[in-house]
């Protein structure tokens, strides 16, 4: 299998997305939107979802894993759209495992791109962060938003229901609002100079409706998607020893670690069209 889809990927390199699920979904969403001449291949790792939860090696075993499948299709650029995967795994791929697997070829994540620019929705200099407990424990983003903006300071609240609750199409149940008003409450009792909330999980777009029934006006909600794909965008023009690999066919494709007919029945509401995928052993 791994080497039939090596072959065929041989003359085209797409650019690989992956994530532990669905969630990056959102993201690839975004991208397509933003650069459609590019082809994609994604990876969700549904079989062993959630990764939120899950340790920082395990963690980084699973992305390292689906990181050489990648590059085994021939992807030259792999976009780690899965918050956990950029908090606990992308810097040891980048700094140690690079080099030894490809140092041509580049892996990137979601967390950089938002952080570099968060500080420009904030007059209070309080922002706030919604996220797995994996991401929130990796403290990510306060290290991150840090080292742009030293002056702001960073408030966090671990989320670990709202996955669940959107992948089992709950989004508009009692139970969603009960959590979604649980958590923003407790993230905005640390601090009543928080002016700007970030959905630091690729899930979490898809509540967008019921997380605004309870933020107060005035408070700016931030998600990914377009930020990322602006920034691959950025990239791409600055870097054209990677663009220029690139294959553009206009072309999607979708594996899934799980089954194929049930990852495409809840793909269609993170990415908004009808996607068919195949099962990948990994």
């Amino acid at each position: 299998m791994r080497w039939l889809c090596y072959f065929w990927y041989m003359k085209d390199q797409p650019i690989g997305v992956f994530d532990s699920g669905y969630g990056g979904l959102t993201v690839l969403k975004e991208i397509v939107a933003e650069l459609p001449q590019y082809d994609y291949l994604y990876l969700g790792d549904n079989a062993r979802a959630p990764y939120g939860t899950r340790s920082f090696e395990t963690v980084y075993q699973y992305t390292l894993e689906a990181v050489q499948w990648f590059f085994e299709q021939g992807c030259s650029l792999v976009i780690l759209a899965c918050n956990t995967a950029s908090a606990k795994a992308l810097r040891t791929i980048q700094q140690n495992d690079l080099q030894k697997l490809d140092p041509t070829k580049r892996v990137l994540g979601v967390i950089r791109p938002t952080t570099e620019i968060i500080g420009k929705y904030t007059s209070t200099k309080a922002i706030g962060v919604l996220g797995t407990p994996g991401t929130v424990e990796s403290n990510s983003y306060p290290i991150e938003i840090n080292k742009f903006y030293p002056d702001i300071k960073v408030y966090q609240q671990s989320c670990p229901l709202w996955v669940s609750i959107v992948e089992n199409d709950e989004l508009n149940s009692e139970g969603a609002n009960y959590f979604v008003k649980k958590d923003i409450d407790e993230l905005l009792a640390q601090s009543a100079n928080i002016d700007t909330l970030l959905l630091g999980c690729t899930h979490y777009p898809l509540l967008i409706d019921t997380i605004k029934q309870f933020v107060p006006a005035g408070i700016t909600i931030v998600s990914q998607g377009a930020i990322v794909a602006k920034s691959l965008k950025e990239y791409l023009q600055h870097h054209p020893e990677i663009e220029e690999k690139c294959s553009k066919q206009s072309r999607l494709t979708f594996y899934t670690t799980d089954s194929a007919e049930d990852f495409d029945s809840h793909a269609r509401i993170f990415f908004g069209k009808p996607v068919k995928s195949s099962h990948l052993q990994l």
